[in-house]
């Protein structure tokens, strides 16, 4: 019997100190997320980041956080209900990151008699810090504890059509009545070093000018070149004209180059040059979270104030829509 496991980001059990610290460890620790070879990675992370980070993080944390838990969680699971509504087969839902494992998620589909699962990253485009991490942790949990459980996984959604059609209506219901100066796609960033240790071929992805609108095998797995299509996707279907929308990249860490431009920085750009009403969208998620919610919602907000704009307006993600979770569960049974 066939069955769905939906994977999402994760998020610490609560906003104490000590559990964004857990969280943060299992995340930063990732080889997929900082490359760095284990001792660096260790000393990185342990020895610095984990030392001044999770304060800082929880107190993040507490201005997003609902009665209910993590919005990202709450979201997920109210998402996971509605995809288990329309599907006959067994959905579970679980974490890259957290106690909501995925080892957890294929034990409960094993329980229920499942052994075929399909896999729904859920990250609309490739990168070894999101999808890939996902789809290489199932496989490791896969072989080491449900040998005779096959798993088959839903590529990148990016250019989607579905997703697509989805994400354009999401930004037409919540710009109803809107007027803008400027549309910014903040996408989240990753390192430079990223992009081309995805490259396949090792020559084309930031080493072969304008790489991106460059015709390659190495875009199958180019986290910048898709975000750049799922932007011109979107643009072409509302009909936005190319001065009126730009793309940036939030999220960074220190001591390596990451993708640009550096959404405050843009921010800021913008305002300076008299883009006074801004409307801002987070197409690398289709979940709220503390980098939507409180990096670009709130934060995002003060910077462009700051720097002379009037008026922000975030657009959510998909989250719980009823029309994404049709999409979902169309594309399940796409391939049951």
């Amino acid at each position: 019997m066939k069955g769905l496991l939906m994977i999402n980001l994760g998020s610490p059990d609560s906003t104490s100190t000590p559990d964004v610290k857990k969280y943060l460890d299992e995340f930063l620790m990732d080889e997929r997320v900082i490359e760095y070879n284990y001792l660096l990675r260790w000393l990185l992370v342990k020895g610095i980041i984990l030392n001044t980070r999770p304060s800082k993080s929880a107190k993040a944390y507490k201005k997003i956080w609902w009665d209910e838990g993590s919005p990202l969680i709450v979201l997920s699971k109210r998402l996971h209900k509605k995809v288990q509504k329309n599907l006959s087969i067994p959905v579970s839902l679980a974490m890259r990151y957290g106690s909501i494992s995925i080892k957890k998620g294929l034990d409960e589909l094993k329980n229920k008699g499942v052994t075929d699962v399909i896999v729904l990253p859920l990250y609309p485009h490739y990168a070894m810090s999101s999808y890939e991490t996902v789809v290489e942790k199932v496989k490791t949990e896969s072989k080491k504890w449900f040998p005779d459980i096959k798993t088959s996984f839903i590529p990148p959604f990016y250019d989607n059509e579905l997703y697509i059609n989805e994400m354009v209506k999401n930004i037409k219901k919540n710009l109803k009545g809107i007027e803008y100066d400027h549309i910014l796609f903040s996408y989240h960033g990753i390192p430079e070093s990223h992009i081309k240790i995805s490259d396949d071929t090792k020559k084309h992805c930031l080493k072969v000018s304008d790489c991106c609108n460059v015709s390659s095998g190495a875009h199958k797995k180019c986290y910048r070149h898709q975000v750049f299509i799922t932007t011109e996707l979107i643009i072409k279907k509302l009909g936005i004209k190319s001065d009126k929308y730009s793309n940036a990249f939030q999220s960074r860490l220190p001591l390596q180059p990451w993708l640009k431009p550096y959404t405050d920085y843009e921010l800021e750009r913008l305002a300076k040059e008299g883009k006074k009403k801004l409307v801002i969208i987070t197409p690398a998620f289709v979940t709220d979270c503390l980098e939507t919610l409180e990096e670009i919602a709130m934060e995002g907000k003060e910077e462009f104030i700051e720097a002379g704009g009037e008026f922000y307006h975030y657009i959510p993600c998909l989250n719980d829509g009823n029309g994404w979770a049709k999409v979902i569960s169309d594309w399940t049974t796409e391939r049951l």
